[in-house]
């Protein structure tokens, strides 16, 4: 074997060589490479139910309150009208589920039953503040009348009336002045408005909570 055979031997084995490479590398190319596994799908989260608005129901009857203040000869400062006009209200409010509304002015027997009567479901509540000037020896004897009055009739459901002194029931607080002064007489005056509210819903058979 001479040199020029070896070195053609030696060309033909890098071209076969070359060759199974380059069929190798195209099989390989070829081959179809392996599918990677669908994602898991994202769950879809399930919309909550928007709650429904709740509906405030409304109240079956009412109480509107008023308090004649020139109804007698007698004259009270301003202040002792407001006072068991308040207390009346507010006993009532937090005695029953009523819904209660304040006359703002002034009103008599006759505009009472006038307002009944254009009412469907609101008694009409008129007080008014007397004294016996026969017995009477200050303004802690005043005494609170009251008249409920029935819707669309306009006919009296109750009446009565609510005491300052002692004939009036529950105790009263007295402050450091004590009796006779004026912080003394405005608990009194609102205790009767609230006494008036009581006995007023306990003549509709509505439950009166305990006086705390």
């Amino acid at each position: 074997m001479n040199f020029k055979t070896s070195r053609a031997e030696f060309l033909v084995f890098c071209l076969l060589l070359v060759a199974a490479c380059a069929t190798l590398v195209q099989a390989q190319s070829g081959r179809r490479q392996p599918k990677a596994p669908p994602a898991a799908p994202v769950p879809t989260p399930t919309p909550e139910p928007s709650p429904s608005p709740k509906t405030q129901k409304e109240p079956e009857f009412g109480f509107l309150v008023g308090i004649d203040r020139f109804g007698t000869f007698d004259s009270f400062p301003l202040g002792y009208y407001d006072i068991p006009l308040r207390g009346c209200a507010d006993r009532l409010r937090s005695g029953s589920s009523a819904r209660v509304d304040v006359a703002q002015s002034n009103m008599n027997r006759g505009e009472a039953i006038k307002k009944a009567k254009a009412e469907s479901n609101t008694y009409v509540v008129l007080l008014r503040l007397l004294i016996d000037e026969m017995t009477a020896r200050s303004y802690d004897d005043l005494e609170l009348d009251f008249v409920v009055f029935a819707p669309q009739t306009g006919k009296v459901v109750t009446s009565g009336k609510a005491y300052l002194n002692a004939r009036r029931t529950g105790p009263i607080i007295v402050g450091p002045t004590g009796r006779g002064s004026a912080l003394y007489r405005e608990q009194m005056l609102r205790r009767a408005g609230e006494d008036a509210a009581d006995r007023i819903l306990k003549a509709l058979n509505l439950n009166v909570p305990p006086v705390k």
